[in-house]
């Protein structure tokens, strides 16, 4: 049987989890297939180099990234977004305060606690 989230998310009803320094998510849906997060970053948080088997599309809502997808780096903007391929090495750096809204398939089973 798959699982799912609730149906709707209020933003300032649903409990933020601290990453690390300067860095702090919020789940706002999954299922088995998919999951939407919010993550938030003060300047100067740093989303360190990673990978993993998940595809990943993000949209930046707030503020501006330097981003890192493989050997290309590019300063981006709010409204901008990007797309992370599985197993590819990707992060970010927060140059001013913002948020990303990550969208992984399938869902992050490590971010459920």
């Amino acid at each position: 049987m798959m699982k799912q989230s609730s149906m709707f998310f209020e933003v300032d009803k649903v409990e933020w989890e601290i990453v690390e320094d300067k860095i702090k998510r919020q789940i706002v849906g999954y299922d088995d297939t998919m999951m939407m997060v919010n993550v938030y970053f003060e300047k100067g948080g740093v989303g360190e180099l990673h990978n993993h088997m998940h595809t990943q599309s993000t949209y930046i809502s707030q503020g501006e990234f330097e981003v890192t997808i493989g050997e290309d780096k590019l300063k981006l903007k709010k409204g901008d977004s990007f797309f992370v391929p599985s197993n590819i090495t990707h992060g970010v750096i927060c140059l001013e305060t913002g948020m990303l809204i990550d969208v992984f398939t399938p869902k992050r089973q490590d971010f459920l606690k």
